[in-house]
């Protein structure tokens, strides 16, 4: 009965969720993942419930919305829609990275933002939860058509942003050239030289690692869930998703570390690379995605290995899979054939790149399983260590910054182990991740009184 009952409080909630958001299936979908592990603790730990914590973290604090207007190598005004959803901040100022992509909607950014403020709480740094971006698309624009869709961007997101109320980073179709373009022109309309974005050029503000961190932190987690086990990344097949900034710091790493990566992934589809991707085609890979901003076939073209258009890289064979591509790119039937050709473990570099119904395969397997919101916190950890040095008007060094999200990374894990370690002695990091981000926002949320 007590399961059942349950049940039918966890379906309650989440028809209010839907009620309320209607139209957003990302959103609905994370919030329901964060539910059905919170509901078995909030009934153990009624304070929660009696604060309604978890309702009030999934309504966001503040969501602004406006027109970006800007002017093409044509001539012509281009219009489009700009967004910042600021959903939490308990735990300090707002933090979370901008998405400038086709795919973006009110509904994807309140999914990030809400997965944003679970994985920020994990790190322990004093960062609250949000996201922003535009359904303005980089690809194929000229740098000025970047630089004028930018500047009209900031002209706007300036008002609700600065280093003590709102830091954003950035995610997909943000890179250096853009948080170089937006803080500029920050700097022009505040006179001023401030932490306001992280990801910026080492040269001005910037931190060593940080284009590294999400790709090397996911796999730093990859070495602790392994190591639980008593096993190592050392001479393991791995199998990457993905050809941008996460997926080739991925495979950097995993080099380092031993492992054989054999494929990588965009849109168009996946290469397959018997041989491996030494550091030599991986440079090639960093040329041809962050300059000449290429499709992945070219690797294949010049490496003479398998191309596979359309299609996604989970029937590869391997002992470690790291979707790092986008979310909802791994499903139930990708992850029953991931499991049954001997994968062990799965780390999520990506932002809830596996469905729910992937998600339950790999628990009902018990394979190692780790979450975005743990796995690929290294990004935003080294964001956090950028305000950081930005406060103390200094820069570590690159041995320094590594080591803290060495620290980081494994203090996360013992977060997860913490809380998702069942009787049995089998860590479920879905409910360790989720239960360990909640702990630390709730008791904030209730020490503050209602926000």
């Amino acid at each position: 009965m007590k399961n059942l009952s349950l049940e039918a409080k966890l379906n309650q909630f989440m028809d209010e969720i839907v009620r309320k958001n209607p139209h957003e299936p990302e959103f609905h979908q994370a919030v329901r993942e964060v539910a059905e592990s919170l509901f078995p603790y909030l009934e153990a730990h009624p304070i929660y419930q009696a604060e309604r914590i978890l309702e009030r973290i999934a309504e966001p604090e503040r969501v602004i919305m406006f027109r970006v207007a800007w002017v093409d190598d044509r001539g012509q005004i281009q219009i489009n829609r700009g967004y910042r959803v600021q959903m939490n901040s308990a735990l300090g100022p707002y933090k979370g990275g901008l998405r400038f992509h086709p795919s973006v909607n009110l509904g994807i950014l309140k999914f990030l933002a809400f997965e944003q403020v679970f994985k920020n709480s994990l790190t322990t740094l004093p960062m609250g939860g949000a996201k922003g971006g535009s359904d303005f698309d980089p690809k194929g624009k000229s740098d000025r058509e970047v630089m004028a869709f930018c500047q009209s961007f900031m002209n706007e997101l300036y008002r609700h942003i600065g280093p003590m109320t709102d830091v954003p980073a950035g995610d997909i179709g943000v890179g250096g050239r853009e948080i170089g373009y937006l803080f500029g022109q920050y700097k022009r309309l505040l006179a001023e030289f401030s932490g306001v974005l992280t990801g910026k050029g080492y040269g001005w503000g910037g931190s060593l690692i940080r284009p590294e961190a999400t790709g090397y932190g996911n796999v730093y987690f990859v070495q602790e869930m392994l190591a639980s086990r008593g096993e190592s990344v050392q001479g393991k097949i791995a199998v990457v998703s993905g050809a941008g900034n996460v997926a080739q710091y991925t495979v950097e790493k995993l080099l380092e570390l031993g492992a054989k990566c054999v494929t990588l992934s965009d849109s168009g589809g996946f290469i397959y690379d018997k041989d491996g991707i030494d550091q030599e085609k991986l440079e090639f890979v960093k040329w041809l995605k962050n300059e000449k901003r290429g499709r992945i076939s070219e690797y294949a073209e010049k490496y003479g290995c398998e191309y596979h258009q359309g299609k996604k890289p989970w029937g590869v064979p391997c002992q470690i899979a790291l979707p790092s591509a986008t979310q909802n790119e791994l499903d139930e039937q990708d992850a029953k054939t991931l499991v049954k050709n001997g994968c062990i473990c799965v780390s999520e570099g990506a932002n809830m790149p596996s469905t729910p119904g992937a998600i339950e395969v790999f628990r009902q397997a018990r394979i190692l399983f780790g979450p975005g919101k743990a796995a690929n916190a290294g990004g935003v950890a080294v964001s956090g260590l950028e305000m950081a040095q930005n406060a103390m008007h200094l820069s570590w060094k690159r041995e320094e910054v590594d080591y803290r999200l060495q620290q980081i990374m494994h203090n996360i894990h013992a977060t997860c182990c913490q809380y998702g370690r069942k009787d049995d002695g089998h860590v479920d990091y879905v409910d360790g991740a989720n239960i360990g981000g909640f702990v630390r926002v709730a008791r904030a949320m209730i020490a503050q009184g209602a926000l």
